[in-house]
């Protein structure tokens, strides 16, 4: 731990200063790692100054909504001191040697990037000033900047006229450069519009599906509605006698390594002159499946499994301190309750879609991808050809969640390319999207905990019933052994059992935490009910046991953190006064640790003839010192508090191993209309600024759970929330 709450440097940056093309100055850093050491000498271009003065920056990671393209270069124009307006920003190329991880996931790019791009921009200040000084034979600490200008009593020297110069002069290390005071930022902390925000406003093309090249074509594949199942027949001459329609072919798919579908899965590619005909050409394949095992699943028999676990022998016990059933079973009182949730699908607005073009043995590729370097090794994996023959171009993705970090599309399109002499791109329908998804895991919780004469919780034990492949649990389907009560508790028990499943999983937003708190939260809400206590004081007597957690070798929890925020919720959403309530109305509380965030937050609903309305939301997060783009964060947490508002709607069912759900008219997104407002504050703390596309989307569905048993004393226990319920 550097400092309590934030990974520890483990990487450090060698910085390289050149001239660069045309003229100016041309910044290049590269990343010391392990794994690149095979490829030093290689350095990226990050930040670039023209003669004319303007600042090119390049956005390293993939966008996919969450705004990095913007803020992670305030970071390095901040140091460098010149205003946003003197900046362009452009998305950099797709190179492990040069850039490291290129990554959209995990809200990891705020923490990882901050201490280097400041470094990097204020590098690039002391080798102007130092241009500048010897220019005019003063001392460098005599000199300061001010908006892309270097300043000596009444000499003024603009940052285009000095580039050219500074790119003679040794680069600064980098360890040593001084940073900016951050009581004179200017540039951090202020909120800032979006770079793509003009092209996406006035319908220009920037997202993966508006990519265009000379001669292109299109093409639809289509799977086996039964998760893994191959292709018997098609009628390709049927599909070939569309017009407009220039190829129909069968793909054999790979074998299903480890239960993992994110390789390349047998179906019928159709290319066309337009996707429409594509589509059309698809529809007359008449496509007979081959029987698969998976066909034998469904939701129903998953719940009816779930509930044989949960009454036999657990498998496997991941946490046993002290002795929880014991303590239970001489409690003063005891609390028991099992929750479920749904498999739910990520349903990004842009459907998956990638371009590709195989040429004179090398693919080139424009993906909307989360995760571009592991998309450019499988796809020279499944072509049988060298990774450097592979170019990936990232396109900003039209919504992500973690969908787009499996890149079974980048695979398809690839596979498709290679049989068609054009670039051809591949585009899902809605439906494609929706039941070929890696969806977000179900489970099964029963707990169990006991509670002391004066109502303080003394034990808790718990059977988690999750999915997997023999001993393997599916992808982001396990447990977060460290989340709270965790710790916090002498005796405490966790076990868990595995059913075996074919549905492909995946991570969805905040992947986890999104079902764990509402499990946790809202078992703890009933605690509070039973102790006779109030909810926000009861947390923050569970919370004040502990002061700090581990939760791994980088990060530590700090209850004093989480505490504060719960306090400031409280106040700000007027709890003290809920009691005040028109009858119908309630609130509800919950809070979250997730992505080195710590969010609380208050939702009110009321509820009338068997359905729930949300009246308003209240947000109180802390993610450190700095927000580096006020606007983009505020953006960032109202979008979480919607998403997650839209998942305790939503489910995805399974009957004969097959996706049931189609499109949003039966998996539904919030509606502009339901949407809440939503209040959002933030906590300055004295820690390093961490990321916001996560955390503060777990606490807002067990807060509303919360609400709806206080408008109605009646508990929601599985999700999607039933309004049937309600009725009763």
């Amino acid at each position: 731990m550097a400092d309590g709450n934030m990974p520890a440097p483990s990487r450090r940056a060698f910085l390289k200063a050149g001239l660069a093309v045309g003229g100016g100055l041309m910044l290049s850093f590269k990343l010391e790692t392990s794994s690149l050491a095979a490829g030093a000498g290689t350095l990226n271009a990050y930040v670039t100054i023209g003669t004319d003065g303007m600042v090119t920056l390049a956005a390293k990671n993939p966008e996919v909504g969450q705004g990095v393209k913007t803020s992670l270069p305030q970071i390095i124009a901040e140091e460098l001191d010149v205003a946003w307006s003197q900046v362009k920003v452009e998305m950099a190329r797709t190179d492990p040697a040069a850039y490291g991880r290129q990554i959209a996931g995990g809200s990891m790019s705020t923490p990882t990037n901050w201490d280097t791009l400041r470094r990097v921009g204020a590098a690039g200040r002391q080798m102007l000033i130092n241009a500048a000084a010897a220019e005019w034979g003063v001392p460098a600490a005599e000199c300061s900047t001010q908006d892309g200008h270097v300043l000596h009593g009444k000499r003024k020297a603009s940052y285009g006229a000095l580039a050219s110069k500074a790119a003679a002069l040794p680069a600064p290390d980098l360890k040593t450069v001084a940073l900016k005071d951050p009581k004179d930022f200017k540039v951090i902390g202020k909120a800032l519009t979006g770079v793509d925000n003009p092209k996406i406003i006035t319908g220009q093309p920037v997202f993966g599906i508006d990519t265009r090249l000379p001669g292109m074509l299109y093409a639809t594949y289509a799977k086996a509605p039964v998760f893994g199942a191959q292709v018997k027949s098609a009628d390709l001459a049927a599909a070939k006698a569309v017009k407009g329609v220039k190829n129909a072919f069968i793909v054999e798919g790979l074998p299903i390594k480890d239960n993992r579908m994110d390789g390349l899965l047998g179906g019928v590619a159709v290319v066309a002159d337009s996707w429409w005909a594509a589509r059309k050409g698809r529809e007359a394949l008449n496509i007979v499946w081959q029987d698969h095992p998976t066909s034998s699943q469904s939701t129903a028999a998953f719940d009816a499994e779930a509930a044989r676990l949960l009454a036999g022998a657990p498998h496997k016990t991941l946490i046993n301190d002290g002795d929880a059933s014991a303590k239970i079973k001489g409690a003063a009182k005891t609390v028991k309750a099992t929750y479920a949730y749904p498999f739910v699908a990520h349903a990004p607005l842009e459907p998956q879609n990638c371009t590709a073009w195989f040429k004179d043995g090398k693919m080139e590729i424009w993906a909307p991808t989360q995760l571009p370097q592991p998309g450019r090794q499988v796809v020279a994996d499944m072509l049988g050809i060298d990774v450097s023959a592979v170019t990936v171009h990232m396109i900003r993705g039209g919504g992500g969640f973690g969908r787009r970090l499996m890149n079974d599309y980048m695979v398809e399109v690839a596979r498709i390319a290679k049989e068609v002499a054009a670039p051809v791109q591949l585009i899902w329908t809605r439906e494609d999207d929706i039941q070929h998804d890696f969806y977000r895991c179900a489970g099964f919780h029963e707990m169990e905990a006991g509670l002391d004469a004066s109502g303080k919780l003394v034990a808790w034990r718990e059977h988690f019933v999750t999915f997997g492949a023999g001993e393997a649990v599916s992808t982001g389907a396990d447990l977060h052994l460290h989340q709270f009560p965790n710790k916090f508790l002498g005796d405490y028990k966790v076990e868990r059992s595995i059913m075996q499943s074919g549905i492909p999983t995946g991570w969805l937003r905040a992947p986890g935490s999104n079902a764990f708190a509402f499990v946790h939260q809202g078992f703890v809400d009933e605690l509070a009910q039973a102790a006779g206590r109030d909810p926000v004081e009861f947390r923050i007597e569970m919370l004040s046991r502990t002061p700090e957690v581990v939760v791994n070798p980088t990060q530590t929890f700090i209850s004093k953190r989480m505490i504060d925020v719960l306090k400031v919720v409280a106040e700000k959403s007027g709890w003290a006064n809920r009691a005040r309530l028109p009858k119908g109305t309630g609130m509800g509380v919950a809070f979250y640790y997730s992505h080195l965030g710590y969010f609380a937050e208050v939702v009110q609903a009321t509820v009338t003839d068997g359905a729930y309305k949300v009246d308003k939301v209240w947000v109180v997060g802390d993610v450190g010192a700095h927000i580096v783009n006020p606007s983009g964060a505020m953006n960032q947490v109202q979008g979480s508090v919607l998403d997650g508002l839209g998942q305790a709607t939503q489910k995805i069912t399974i009957e004969g191993g097959a996706v049931v759900e189609s499109n949003f008219h039966d998996f539904p997104l919030l509606r502009a209309a339901d949407a809440p407002p939503v209040e959002v504050h933030f906590l300055k703390t004295d820690y390093p600024p961490t990321g916001l596309g996560e955390p503060a989307l777990p606490p807002v569905i067990p807060a509303l759970c919360g609400a709806i048993f206080a408008a109605t004393g009646k508990r929601v226990r599985s999700l999607p929330i039933d309004v049937e319920l309600l009725k009763a």
